[in-house]
């Protein structure tokens, strides 16, 4: 079963995110509370980052965590890079997102490059717009919408 493991937040752009009890998704806005929430860049309300991916940093030699790669759902059991722009899913009860971008340009200042000299998130992150609003929680199911 894909689920989400966290959901991370923080105050400042450029920095690591927090891990919270749960989110608020709100169209027009993405993850109540967070940094980037309310940006101009609608396509990229929301960042998701497979626990697998950190897990793999983290066999070189690391110890990320959730919300290290500054993603505001951290998931499991779901290939988040394989699904196609314009796919939804379905997140928990009520909460719709759609895929908009795969991967990132990477800016070499963030805090995981300057620590381990690569990041995972410009090629194994996604971003995503919130179709459909509410509350996220750690467990949460994801639900890919044909």
């Amino acid at each position: 079963m894909a689920k989400i493991i966290a959901i991370c937040k923080s105050e400042q752009k450029g920095t690591s995110k927090n891990p919270v009890d749960a989110g608020e998704l709100k169209v027009n806005c993405g993850l109540v509370g967070d940094a980037h929430a309310g940006g101009e860049d609608r396509a990229r309300e929301i960042s998701l980052l497979a626990i697998e991916s950190i897990e793999k940093m983290n066999r070189t030699g690391f110890d990320f965590h959730a919300g290290d790669f500054a993603e505001n759902l951290t998931t499991s059991g779901i290939e988040l890079v394989s699904l196609p722009v314009g796919t939804n899913m379905k997140v928990g009860n009520d909460v719709v997102l759609q895929v908009t971008q795969i991967g990132k340009k990477c800016h070499t200042g963030c805090a995981v490059f300057k620590q381990a000299g690569k990041c995972i998130m410009p090629k194994e992150g996604i971003f995503a717009l919130v179709v459909t609003g509410g509350l996220v929680r750690p467990e949460d199911e994801i639900i890919v919408l044909l």
